[in-house]
C-alpha cells in the first residue's frame, strides 16, 4: 500500500508540475504578445470608434463594445506590423530590447501571423456589425483606415512628414464608428458637425503623438541610424549626449496643441450654440482649461530636456496620454453626461498595462 501510495503521489507531482509549467509558460506568452500589441494605449485605439459612434448619439453597450474590439484589433495589426517593418532599425537600440521581438521571444513568423489574425477578426466583427445594422458601407471606410495605417509602417522611417497617414487612420477609424450612429447612416452627408468635429480631434491628437512624442522618444537611435523622421526633418538632433530641439520643432508641436485646444471647443458654439451655460457646461470649460495647461506644461518639459533620456520621456509622454484623450469625451458630456465616464478608459488601461507587463505606472518599456 505503501508502495502504491508513494507511486500515485509521484505521479500527482509531475502532473501538477506540468500543468503549473504549462499555464505559467502561458501566461509568459500571452503577456509578451501583450506587449507586440503595445497594450498600454490600445485602449485609446479602441475608443476611437466608439466616440465617433457617441457623437452621432450611439449608447447600446453591445454595438459600441464591439465597435471596441475592431478598433482594438486594429491598433494590434498596426503596431505588430510596424514592429516587423522596422525591425532592422530598432534590433540595435538597447533602450526597446524588451520588444518581444528585439529580445527574441515572439518570431518574426508569428508576429506576421499575430498581425493578419488580429486583421482578419476585426473585419469579421466588423461584417457582424454592418449585417445587423443593414448598413455595409463602413466597412469600405475601415479598410481605407487600414490602407492608411500599412502605408505609414512601409515608410515612416524612409521619408519625413509620413505621420499624416496615422492621423488619417484614425480620422477613418472614428468615421467609422460614426456610421453606426443611433440613427441609420445611409451616406456620408448623414455625418453630423460634431462627429466630423470629433474625428478632427482624434486626428489631431493622434499627429502630435506621432511627430511629436513618437519622434522624441525615438531620436537617439533615429537619428544614430539615420531615419528620416518629421522630428530629425525639423532639427531636432542629439549632439555629445545632448539633446538640440530646434524652435520650428517646438513651435510646430505647440501650434498643434493650440489647434486640439480650440477645436474642442467649436460645439459648443456651432453645434451646440450655447447662450446661457448650464453648471454642466462650466464644469466642462472648467476641465478642459485644466487639461490644456496640464498638456503644455508636460509638452515644455518634454522639449526641455538638455539630456536624451529614454525614461524620463517616457513618463512625460505617458502623462501626456493620459491627460489628451480626456479632451473629447469631456466635450461629449454635453451630449450624453455618461460619455465623461470614457475619460478613465485610455488612463486605466495605460496604468494597469503597464503595471502588469513592465512593472511601471507610466514608463512602458516597449514604447
Amino acid at each position: 500500500m505503501s508502495f502504491v501510495f508513494i507511486w500515485k503521489s509521484l505521479i500527482d507531482f509531475y502532473i501538477d508540475g506540468f500543468l503549473f509549467y504549462f499555464y505559467f509558460s502561458s501566461f509568459k506568452m500571452i503577456r509578451e504578445y501583450l506587449k507586440l500589441a503595445r497594450s498600454f494605449n490600445a485602449v485609446l485605439t479602441g475608443v476611437s470608434p466608439v466616440m465617433g459612434a457617441i457623437a452621432m448619439e450611439q449608447y447600446d453597450i453591445v454595438i459600441l463594445f464591439l465597435l471596441f474590439l475592431v478598433g482594438f484589433l486594429g491598433h494590434t495589426f498596426g503596431f505588430v506590423f510596424n514592429d516587423v517593418i522596422d525591425y532592422k532599425i530598432d534590433k540595435s537600440s538597447e533602450e526597446i530590447s524588451d520588444r518581444p521581438l528585439i529580445s527574441g521571444t515572439i518570431s518574426i513568423r508569428n508576429a506576421w501571423i499575430f498581425a493578419f489574425a488580429s486583421m482578419f477578426v476585426a473585419f469579421i466583427i466588423s461584417l457582424y456589425i454592418a449585417v445587423i445594422n443593414q448598413n455595409f458601407l463602413p466597412i469600405l471606410i475601415l479598410a481605407v483606415s487600414a490602407f492608411f495605417i500599412v502605408l505609414y509602417d512601409l515608410i515612416s522611417k524612409k521619408f519625413p512628414f509620413m505621420d499624416i497617414f496615422v492621423a488619417l487612420g484614425i480620422f477613418f477609424l472614428i468615421l467609422y464608428g460614426a456610421f453606426y450612429g443611433g440613427t441609420p447612416v445611409k451616406s456620408i452627408y448623414n455625418i453630423t458637425k460634431l462627429a466630423w468635429i470629433v474625428c478632427i480631434l482624434g486626428s489631431i491628437q493622434v499627429l502630435f503623438m506621432q511627430v511629436v512624442a513618437g519622434g522624441m522618444k525615438d531620436i537617439e537611435n533615429d537619428f544614430k541610424k539615420g531615419a528620416k523622421t518629421t522630428a530629425i526633418k525639423m532639427g531636432v538632433r542629439i549632439i555629445d549626449g545632448s539633446l538640440k530641439v530646434s524652435l520650428r520643432f517646438k513651435a510646430f508641436a505647440y501650434s498643434i496643441q493650440l489647434a486640439d485646444i480650440l477645436i474642442v471647443f467649436l460645439p459648443f458654439f456651432i453645434v451646440w450654440k450655447i447662450v446661457s451655460p448650464s453648471f454642466l457646461q462650466y464644469f466642462q470649460w472648467v476641465m478642459l482649461a485644466a487639461i490644456a495647461i496640464l498638456m503644455f506644461v508636460l509638452s515644455h518639459k518634454l522639449l526641455s530636456m538638455k539630456h536624451f533620456e529614454r525614461s524620463k520621456a517616457r513618463k512625460f509622454i505617458g502623462l501626456h496620454y493620459v491627460t489628451n484623450f480626456a479632451l473629447v469625451p469631456i466635450m461629449l458630456m454635453s451630449l450624453n453626461p455618461w460619455a465623461g465616464l470614457i475619460v478613465f478608459f485610455p488612463a486605466l488601461g495605460f496604468i494597469l498595462s503597464n503595471i502588469i507587463l513592465h512593472g511601471t505606472v507610466l514608463q512602458p518599456k516597449t514604447m
